[in-house]
């Protein structure tokens, strides 16, 4: 018997995952629960477990390839035999379809730079003004497209009626350029025109990076507004050494009190109407170097401190070995971002995440003990006295640190 290992759904907004290598090999045995393959999603790598005993059997899907969700990506069998000797499948009814070679990869070292005069897929051109500059600048929908890259006749279509050079459109998760590809093209803002600047390589980002842009382009609706106080940090970090937690843990249980206290900001505006939550989980924002994760504090208010310092020390064991779980950092309903670590950094503002009316950024402390915090709100949600109330109750709690950490 065959039966097909997919790309599996690890979010509810995965749309595909990066295969970082395969940990057996075509006739290899393996035992229901045991890590096949390992999956780079937007911020962990996550493994792909065996559902049943049985032989890896090929085609395997190549590494280092960005996998749309429930694509195949192998297969196991009862016999080692078969694992061996597996063919490639032909597509069929209910059968996905194998999965596509990836474009050649541009080289992003110095020594092949792509020039001054790159080809349209690598640097779009710039949108022209009038319909005749449109005619002459944009090929026609028979326009080769890059090596590994295909376009649907409707795509081709749409392109050719939007005005969209088809051959600067980034490919879907399959490889192949759909109608909703070419509309997102159609209505995104303009790209930049790197041609007139110095020689340039294209890089493909990590999944962690492309991740952090999708979701900072996303919040671009949001309207927003920012409001700035000068606060003691110092007697909430004296109270943190002494009940031996860190500051930023100490700082996310006096935010979550603070919320609770002021249940709007831990509402969300959807298009059904205002969310109101039942509980404060804190989202704080963790540089990996790479990027941006927010391991996420469930019920910061009402747990005891002890079991939220024992969730954040395996959160940051998880964020440092990369293996994050989805239900690790999505969901919160107020983000802390804290920059005090860099001593230059004396002001700054952060971006709300969707799903949230308020993020606080914090900067450095200076030699008085005190540091710049900045809240962004949702202004459908957070108006400008509603800020400044919490701001001025949030100071009270930094200044009488130990209620907070009872």
């Amino acid at each position: 018997m065959k039966q097909s290992i997919t790309m599996p759904v690890l979010s509810d907004t995965m749309e595909t995952g990066r295969l970082v290598r395969w940990n057996k090999q075509p006739g290899d045995p393996v035992k229901k629960g045991e890590a096949l393959a390992e999956v780079e999603t937007d911020k962990a790598i996550l493994d792909v477990e065996a559902f049943a005993d049985g032989f890896l059997a090929g085609p395997l899907a190549p590494v280092d390839t960005d996998i749309p969700v429930r694509q195949v990506i192998g297969y196991l069998v009862d016999e080692a035999e078969k694992g061996q000797a597996a063919t490639p499948p032909s597509p069929g009814l209910g059968e996905p379809a194998p999965i596509p070679s990836p474009a050649p990869a541009v080289s992003s070292t110095p020594s092949t730079p792509i020039m001054s005069s790159p080809s349209p897929v690598a640097v779009p051109p710039t949108q022209p003004s009038t319909a005749l500059e449109k005619a002459a600048a944009f090929p026609p929908p028979s326009t080769p497209l890059p090596t590994g890259v295909r376009a649907s006749p409707y795509a081709r279509a749409l392109a050719r009626d939007l005005g969209v050079n088809i051959a600067g459109v980034l490919p879907g998760p399959d490889g192949t350029i759909h109608a909703a590809q070419v509309l997102a093209a159609a209505l995104a803002a303009p790209e930049a025109d790197l041609r007139q600047g110095p020689p340039y390589a294209l890089e493909r980002p990590s999944t962690l990076r492309a991740a952090v842009a999708r979701n900072m382009a996303a919040t671009v609706q949001t309207p927003t507004f920012q409001i700035s106080a000068r606060l003691a940090v110092e007697p909430l970090h004296q109270a943190a050494k002494k009940a031996g937690v860190t500051l930023t843990l100490a700082m996310a249980r006096a935010c979550a009190l603070t919320v609770a206290a002021d249940p709007w900001f831990n509402h969300a505006w959807t298009a059904k109407g205002v969310a109101k939550r039942e509980r404060v989980d804190v989202g704080i924002a963790v540089d990996t170097g790479d990027g941006l994760v927010t391991p996420v504090l469930r019920d910061a208010a009402r747990r005891p401190l002890a079991e939220l310092a024992e969730d954040w020390r395996i959160l940051l064991g998880k964020v440092k070995k990369g293996r994050l779980n989805p239900e690790d950092y999505q969901g919160a309903s107020f983000y802390l971002s804290n920059l005090g670590i860099f001593p230059v950094v004396s002001h700054f503002n952060a971006i709300v995440p969707l799903g949230a009316s308020a993020i606080l950024a914090i900067a450095a402390t200076d030699t008085q003990g005190k540091a710049d915090f900045t809240l962004s709100c949702d202004h459908r949600i957070i108006f400008g006295a509603d800020a400044a109330r919490f701001l001025a109750a949030l100071a009270k709690r930094l200044d009488q640190p130990d209620s907070s950490l009872a």
